[in-house]
């Protein structure tokens, strides 16, 4: 009387069981129907049970978890959730398969309680049964099932067990256990993420009562992984949505099927095969095979000499961090992740070093690309990796190969290849910009002229507000041991600089971007000066970013030489461009040779041009012209009829001259006309100019 509800029913019913007035029973949670589609009910019947919840055995199976690669930390968790609810569990039945209860043969141990520790006979089944799964064979070693005794299997599997009485030679069980100590412990078991509550909890409890003296035999890691989805649905028959094994096989090929399967998904997550991804996989891999191929057969075409130019030190290391990132990648299961830096980033520095090599890809990091490529592809694409080995000429099998090892990692020269084609990208994009028209309706201005010179500028410093905040925030993420406080106590102490009293505006923003910046890329965001000479980088890859906008010439200057408002937008890691046309003058440019698919069109010849800019302007109109070496640069020698005469097949280069390296362009805009000097002479070209392919 005067208690609460909640505190009492405990003790009431209590009271009611003991004077027989009420009875305990169990139920389902909801109706369970058998596979024989007969309504399940619970009978709770005297039966065995393994006792999980036991003080000892489950502190000895908490401190085998904890030295457990789980892969994952929700697997991890799942595992201590387990360890902290389970405590007994029915080990025993009376009917389906098993093992008698060695105490009371009437009843079987049921299938959870006796799959646990069977790795262990899988180190001397080969001995025992050979290769007969069913044991019904002859045994190799000659030993009947019927002498393999408790005693026989302690002396196996415990270091410290006696040798026991047995008709069996010792030398044949000294086989026996050399083999299991050779094998165990159990360095991975890999399941589905459904048997953490039961099998591999019961997998751990069950060694570490069984091994628990020696510790080196407790299982090494437990990889669990989550189910498969298809097209990111549930498979299922009734709804059509369902694919075999042999069906995936013969629509994808084993290959192609095995890479979906490797990007479908890493962890506990439900992996999804996508048929669309699968399709695109094997086209990545037949680009790639036939990519391969024409390396070889263009093996001498390739540049040799020294791997020496920006581009190859950057190819060289991007290689060597591919192969230590894919490996971590593989030593952790993450076959998503694997695929991703072994294959599919891989194969995008290849691109980026074709794209930007100008002088031509090296034909030593060319090869070493396509071995280290199929190495760490070959465990997932098995077959096409022993196909493109075999290409290469090697003579043992893929499957002998050693694991590629990595060779010395430049970071900083990484990160200045990344600057490059982030600056390039942006490039592009000013460029874009510049070449839209004005948006608005009473605005009739038409796009601007595609510029022909581009001025960019780099910064060797921030302008001086942005110094200051800078300097402000490191030391804030000193003292804090790398935190950034909250925008309001940063606001506050900028607010209090004079110097920055009229950029406030900017600064906020400005901290708000080295903030999402430093998430990303870490401290380095923080320094007040880049870890490499910006210009220089640009400059090394001045033609590739020529040739990528379709300019005639880029010059890179310091932001210091510039206007004010230039000094302000531009800061280390992001240059200002300018764009700009230089006055041209207009000439036609004619190809008298038949049937080369080449043609006559229009061109801008601009002061100071040199025969190879023209050429190269050229190159960008034309693109069936691939080696500027090839054109043949010519001008009539009298300007003024040689153009209206009528060519004649075979004397193409009849009445012409042509123009040498040396000579340059000069143009006159009041009168529209173009003259080249060369040697000290200036000859008149009128409006016509002959190239030969």
């Amino acid at each position: 009387k005067g208690q609460k509800v909640q505190d009492v029913k405990k003790v009431i019913q209590k009271r009611m069981v003991d004077n027989v007035r009420a009875m305990i029973y169990m139920e389902p949670e909801k109706q369970v129907i058998s596979r024989s589609a007969d309504e399940c009910v619970v009978a709770l019947c005297d039966q065995w049970y393994l006792d999980y919840g036991e003080v000892n055995w489950k502190k000895q199976a908490s401190e085998c978890l904890k030295h457990l690669e789980t892969f994952c930390e929700e697997t991890r968790r799942n595992f201590e959730a387990t360890l902290g609810w389970l405590q007994e569990h029915a080990c025993s039945r009376t009917y389906g398969l098993g093992t008698r209860l060695p105490w009371d043969e009437q009843w079987l141990i049921e299938s959870l309680s006796d799959s646990t520790i069977y790795m262990a006979y899988y180190t001397v089944a080969h001995l025992l049964q050979g290769d007969n799964l069913r044991g019904q064979g002859e045994s190799p070693l000659g030993i009947g099932a019927y002498q393999m005794t408790k005693d026989v299997w302690d002396y196996i599997f415990f270091k410290a067990a006696p040798f026991p009485k047995t008709e069996i030679p010792k030398e044949k069980l000294d086989k026996l256990k050399e083999e299991f100590e050779f094998w165990y412990p159990v360095d991975l078991r890999v399941s589905g993420k459904d048997l953490v509550p039961n099998h591999l909890s019961y997998y751990l409890y069950n060694h570490v009562a069984m091994w628990s003296e020696q510790r080196e035999k407790w299982p090494v890691a437990v990889r669990a992984n989550g189910h498969l989805l298809l097209n990111s649905e549930k498979m299922s028959k009734s709804t059509g949505n369902f694919l075999t094994l042999t069906q995936a096989i013969d629509k994808f090929s084993a290959d192609g099927m095995r890479l979906a399967l490797a990007d479908a998904g890493d962890t506990v997550e439900d992996a999804n095969f996508v048929e669309a991804m699968a399709d695109a996989g094997i086209l990545r891999l037949y680009t790639w095979v036939e990519w391969v191929k024409e390396m070889i057969a263009n093996r001498d075409s390739l540049r040799s000499g020294p791997a020496d130019t920006f581009n190859d030190r950057v190819f060289a290391s991007e290689m060597s961090a591919g192969i230590m990132k894919t490996d971590q990648n593989y030593e952790k299961m993450m076959f998503k992740e694997a695929l991703k830096t072994g294959f599919f980033e891989f194969q995008a520095a290849k691109d980026k070093y074709r794209e930007l090599a100008i002088e031509g890809m090296h034909r030593e990091l060319v090869f070493r690309f396509i071995e280290v490529q199929t190495l760490l592809l070959a465990p997932i694409c098995p077959h096409l990796c022993e196909h493109i080995w075999a290409l290469l000429g090697k003579p043992d099998s893929l499957m002998r190969a050693s694991w590629p090892t990595a060779g010395p990692v430049d970071e900083v020269l990484i990160r200045s290849s990344q600057y490059l084609m982030e600056a390039a990208h942006d490039l592009r994009l000013r460029l874009k910009s510049y070449m839209a028209p004005v948006k608005g309706k009473k605005s009739s201005k038409e796009p601007s002229q595609k510029p022909s010179h581009c001025t960019i500028y780099v910064a060797k410093s921030y302008p001086p507000w942005q110094h200051t905040t800078l300097s402000v925030l490191r030391k804030h993420y000193q003292v804090s041991g790398g935190q950034l406080p909250d925008n309001k106590v940063i606001a506050s102490e900028l607010n209090a600089l004079p110097e920055l009293k009229k950029y406030m505006k900017k600064v906020m923003p400005f901290v708000a971007m080295i903030k999402e910046n430093l998430e990303k890329n870490g401290s380095r965001v923080l320094d007040l000066e880049l870890e490499f000479d910006e210009r220089a980088v640009l400059m090394e890859n001045i033609v590739y970013l020529t040739n990528s906008l379709e300019l005639d010439h880029i010059a890179v200057e310091f932001a210091s030489e510039a206007e004010d408002k230039i000094r302000e937008d531009c800061c280390p890691g992001k240059p200002f461009s300018v764009f700009r046309t230089e006055p041209s003058v207009s000439v036609f440019l004619v190809n008298p040779q038949p049937s080369n698919g080449h043609f006559s069109t229009k061109i801008e010849i601009r002061q100071g041009d040199s025969r190879e800019t023209v050429i190269r302007r050229l190159m960008k109109m034309d693109r069936g012209i691939k080696d500027l070496s090839k054109v043949k640069l010519m001008r009539f020698d009298d300007p003024v009829l040689g153009p209206r005469r009528v060519p004649v097949l075979g004397r193409e280069e009849a009445e012409k001259t042509p123009i040498p390296e040396q000579a340059t362009f000069h143009i006159d805009l009041e009168e529209k006309h173009v003259r080249i000097s060369e040697n000290g002479l200036t000859k008149d070209i009128g409006d016509t100019i002959v190239y030969l392919v």
